[in-house]
Formats: structure tokens, sequence, C-alpha cells
């Protein structure tokens, strides 16, 4: 009688798994075919549901869907009800000389309208080399604060670096700048303790990007604000991709050394980084911030044109693919990418050897050595059709670079936050500036020119030595692409 009963309690337990499986996967389908927009991500999905129906369903709960979009329409309300500038009146979209006009306009018009923001002209762009130099730049901006400090980060250590950007933080709080800092969830748990507790402990407003608890950090563990932004007074900026952790400090010889680019900003185009950081900031707080206080009048500082791309699941979706695909696509002499994650999408993959086919000088640089494997594995797979189109390839050294350039010809640059990975490009928020600008882009073609001299070239005849093993691990690596 036990054991019948037993058997009988097992059976319906199963029975109730089953049903359970069952309508996990039919909604989970349900929703994949009526809401999912890219096809070969669906088809991932849908694969994955069909071989195990219980897993997979949960697994695309957990990554696949997302659960921002409906919260991000109305957050940014609050901040004024234009996303946009008045109609543009930048140099960009008018000029006399026809090649000019082919190659710089026709981008910028469709940047433009990519972008809820417009081109401004008047701005300066300093470039900053790891942390050595962009945290004392940094530091010293806050030091000398006057009237406002809004600074949001993906990873934000409470000790070493991070320590001395809690203490002027906190000594401009006091000395009655007004000071609002946003440092994304997941990044608070890169120290302990939190960055956020210490700050609050000494009074300045700090906010977690979506802080989640237990099952709810999963639902939402791919929507991360991966965006660096620092606003000074309203006109001074900071962007890139560089994290405020010890790591940046190439000097300081830390245990995980990261090289990494940062820029500092000054111009008009410093309004959209601040009116990026206060949409945020409604979101996370609920405050809007004092138009008078947090976004005065901006005098012109330099020549370059810049434009503010903001990226994310919610009303500016893949913004950055489109904008990428623009570039490459007006590219007419030379392509140069240098990004720590190179698994662009297959628009993308296309867009780049369309470009070598053409007759587009295309060159890019990804670390030999990723901080995640399953990256670099999958990357690899990548790599023989590019090869075979006539781009070149090129894999950095130790320490891991983290740095993040798109240079299109000789005048136009993209810099900020996106990886060329489907993490970056469709699942976090993110903020970049395409410029255009020679001098700036000079500069930064001599800096990717460095960087390539001292990497490896991939070859076809290194991609067809690799052992079969090899080629195994990075295949299955590469089913995974559309969530890494």
């Amino acid at each position: 009688m036990l054991a019948s009963g037993f058997f009988l309690a097992l059976s319906t337990l199963m029975g109730g798994l089953s049903i359970l499986a069952i309508g996990l996967s039919l909604a989970a389908l349900f929703h994949l075919l009526t809401r999912q927009r890219d096809h070969r991500s669906a088809g991932f999905w849908v694969a994955l549901i069909i071989l195990s129906p219980f897993f997979g369903a949960c697994l695309y709960g957990i990554l696949g869907i997302n659960f921002v979009r409906r919260r991000g329409r109305h957050y940014r309300g609050s901040i004024g009800p234009a996303y946009r500038d008045p109609p543009p009146s930048c140099p960009l979209f008018s000029n006399e000389n026809s090649a000019v006009l082919e190659r710089d306009c026709a981008l910028a018009l469709v940047l433009d309208r990519i972008s809820r923001f417009t081109f401004s002209s008047g701005n300066s762009i300093q470039t900053l080399i790891n942390g050595d130099e962009a945290m004392p730049a940094m530091l010293d901006a806050i030091r000398q604060a006057k009237t406002s400090v809004a600074l949001a980060s993906y990873i934000f250590e409470a000790k070493h670096i991070g320590a001395d950007f809690v203490r002027e933080l906190a000594a401009a709080h006091q000395r009655g700048v007004q000071v609002r800092v946003i440092v994304d969830d997941a990044g608070t748990r890169y120290s302990w303790p939190p960055v956020t507790r210490e700050l609050a402990r000494l009074g300045v407003p700090a906010r977690r990007f979506m802080p989640n608890r237990f099952i709810l950090r999963l639902l939402t563990m791919n929507l991360r604000n991966h965006k660096k932004l620092l606003i000074v007074d309203g006109k001074i900026g900071f962007t890139g991709g560089m994290n405020i952790r010890e790591g940046n400090m190439i000097s300081r010889s830390p245990a995980h050394p990261v090289r990494d680019l940062h820029f500092r900003i000054e111009g008009p185009v410093v309004a959209q980084m601040q009116r990026v950081f206060a949409e945020d900031w409604s979101f996370c707080h609920g405050e809007a911030l004092d138009e008078k206080l947090w976004f005065p009048d901006i005098a012109a500082h330099g020549s370059a044109h810049a434009l503010g791309i903001v990226d994310g699941p919610d009303e500016d979706f893949e913004a950055m693919p489109v904008a990428l695909f623009a570039a490459l696509n007006a590219a007419r002499h030379r392509v140069c990418i240098l990004t720590p994650y190179f698994l662009p999408p297959a628009t993308l993959l296309a867009s780049l050897n369309l470009c070598a086919t053409r007759g587009v000088e295309v060159t890019i640089i990804t670390p030999a050595k990723n901080n995640i494997p399953m990256v670099a594995w999958a990357a690899r797979t990548l790599y023989s059709g590019l090869l075979e189109a006539g781009c070149r390839i090129y894999e950095s050294p130790d320490p891991f670079d983290h740095s993040k350039i798109l240079l299109i010809d000789d005048a136009w640059s993209c810099v900020g936050s996106t990886n060329w990975d489907p993490r970056s490009l469709r699942l976090n928020f993110e903020f970049n500036l395409a410029c255009h600008d020679e001098a700036f882009a000079a500069t930064l073609t001599g800096i990717f020119e460095t960087k390539k001299a001292e990497s490896c070239e991939v070859t076809t005849e290194m991609l067809e030595m690799t052992p079969t093993l090899q080629r195994l691990r990075n295949g299955i690596a590469r089913l995974f692409i559309p969530v890494l």
C-alpha cells in the first residue's frame, strides 16, 4: 500500500510537472512568435524550447524577454516634451563641395534621423588613455565643480580609485554642489560594501539602476545600464567605455589590468549627455532635475560636430545597430573597429563583408585573450567569412583591452559604451557619440595604428590549424551568440 501510494503521488507530481512544462513552453512560444523581432534569435529560442520545454521556457523568460520597454515609455517625459533639439543648423547639413556633401552630409542626416538628438557644432573632444589619464581628469573636474555633478557608471568600486571618487563626490556635496549618482545594480556587486551604500552614508544622493533581489535579478540580468557619463556644472562631460575600478590604473600594476579609452568633452553636445543622465535619474529616483541649474547655456568650445546616440531596450531599441550599419555603408576608404567583444549580428557582418568587397580597407582589433572566454570562442567562428571577403583581423595582447572605437574614413568616429555584441546592441542601455572632426579622427587613428602594430594578425592558415576539439568548442559557443 505504501509503495503504491508513493508511486501514485510520484505519478501525479510528474503529470503536474509535465502540464506545467507544456504550459510554460506554449506561453513562451506564443510570446516569442508574436513579439520577437530577430528571426535568428527566434530560431535559437524555438529550438531550445522544443528540445527542453521546461528549461528552455524558463531560460527564455530570464534572458529573452524585455521587461523594461513598457516602463521606459513614460519616465523620459518628466524631463520635457521634446526629445530633439530645433531643426539642424550644423554646417554638416549644407556644403557647396559636392564630394564633401556626398560623404559627410548624407551620413550626418541619416544619423540625425536615427538619434532622437541632432548634431551640434562647436565641441572639443580630448582623448584620455587608460585610467592613469582619465581618472585624475575626472576627479579634478569633480573637485572644481561649482553647481552640479552627475555621474553614471556600470561598475563603480568603493575601494582604491573608487574611494577617491567617493571622497570627492562627498566633498562636493558638502560644499553645496548638487550631486547625483547612478550605478547599475549589477555593477555595485564588484566590491563590498556597495558604493551606493557608502555614498548614502555620506549624504550623497545615489541610486542603483533597476535594483532587484534574488529571482528578480535573473529577470533583468541583461537589461543593464552600461552607460558611462560624468557631467560637471552642465558644461564639462566625460564618456567612453571606462568603469570606475582599480584595474584601469595601469601604472599601479593592478591584479587584473584593463586598458581603456575615455573622453573629455566640452561644447553644446554636453547638454545631450546631461539630458540622458536626467532621464535615467528620473527613472531611478522620480526626481526631475531643475532645468536652470542642470542645463545652463553652453558656448561653442571647438570644431567638432557631435551627436549623442542613446540605445536601449525601450524607445531607443536597436538605434546603435542601425547607426553602425549606416556608418559602414557610408565608408569609402577605411573602416577601423576596436572592440573588446566582437559578435556582430548578421546585418553588420554582411555590411563589413560588403565594405571589403567594395574596396574599403576594413581592420578589426579585438583581444587575443578575452575576460569572457566564451565570447572569444564564438567570435573565432566568424573570422573565416570576414577574411575571405578581405577584412583584416588582429588580436591584441595582454593586458585586456576594453577600448571601443569606430573610425570611418578620415573624419568620422564613434566612441562610447557600446560593444559589438548582442548584449550591448540589443539588451543594455548604452550611450555613444558620433563625431565628425578630422583632428579627433587623426588622434584616434594614431592610437588604433599603435594597437595594431603590437597585435597579431589572424590569417586563414591560422584558423585552419585550429585543433579539432577547439573547433568543436568554438562551434558550441557559437550556438549561444544570441545571449552572449
